[in-house]
């Protein structure tokens, strides 16, 4: 008889190289909203047969970069099909301060913010690994207080995970129109979403009697998941890796629950 311990190790090996191990692919997907070409990025795991829960995600205000595939990448690695839309058009990438400009055109014109965001969720919708009935949003600054205006535009999805986005809006009303789940996780001491929007936000939510749940991260602020914002809170917005680590799992079980799983 063959000692069980060389045995057990080539079986391991055989695990380790098998066609079988997590195999996820990224690739664009240019797609019009009107006459703008848009390129967002879809990402999923290849080894995983058939339809599955889907995930939006909506990027920060420089646009679709590589802090989106990453997180993509991680959604992808959990199971899900992933889809980073493109608000801003194909090879529109503003940095600061030009950034300010072109989020603030959306921020501004909610009914193309709305137009831009349906899009991608079409898009999404559309892909052949989605599982229509089981598909929510995420998004990281900008694209946080996106997924709220998408689900203040009444789309048909499971939930929403806003991470330290702007909470405001000109149509307080809209949120009568919410027929998903939202889930908001925020820096406590966040600079660039005062207390009264969260108030307000809070009375929204009461108003219209909408299922949220709303976590503040203690010593948190604007951009805690986002390790390119730097180190120092004092300037308003900085990296946590606590409230990074927390929100994450957080988010995902949101998903559990929305998604009955």
């Amino acid at each position: 008889m063959k000692p069980l311990r060389p045995i057990l190790a080539a079986f391991a090996l055989s695990l380790l190289l098998s066609p079988l191990s997590a195999a996820v692919t990224g690739k664009a997907i240019e797609y019009p909203v009107g006459e703008v070409l848009c390129e967002g990025w879809h990402v999923y795991n290849d080894s995983v047969a058939g339809k599955r829960p889907a995930i939006l995600i909506v990027h920060q205000w420089t646009g679709l970069s590589d802090y989106e595939k990453m997180r993509a990448e991680m959604l992808a690695g959990l199971g899900y099909n992933v889809f980073a839309l493109d608000i801003y058009g194909k090879g529109i990438r503003p940095q600061p301060p030009e950034s300010g400009k072109e989020s603030g055109r959306y921020k501004e014109n909610r009914t193309l913010f709305r137009k831009r965001l349906e899009a991608g969720l079409q898009v999404l919708r559309g892909l052949p690994q989605t599982d229509p009935e089981k598909i929510a949003a995420i998004g990281y600054c900008f694209g946080g207080t996106g997924v709220l205006e998408l689900a203040r535009a009444g789309a048909k999805i499971d939930g929403v995970v806003s991470f330290h986005g702007s909470l405001g809006t000109p149509t307080p009303d809209d949120a009568k129109q919410i027929a998903c789940e939202v889930l908001v996780l925020h820096g406590a001491d966040d600079p660039f979403v005062p207390p009264a929007e969260v108030e307000a936000f809070h009375r929204e939510m009461k108003a219209a009697e909408v299922n949220y749940e709303f976590v503040a991260y203690a010593g948190a602020v604007h951009a805690f998941t986002q390790k390119m914002a730097g180190d120092d809170p004092s300037k308003g917005a900085a990296y946590q890796a606590e409230a990074d680590a927390k929100s994450w799992e957080a988010m995902k079980v949101f998903f559990a629950k929305v998604f009955g799983s």
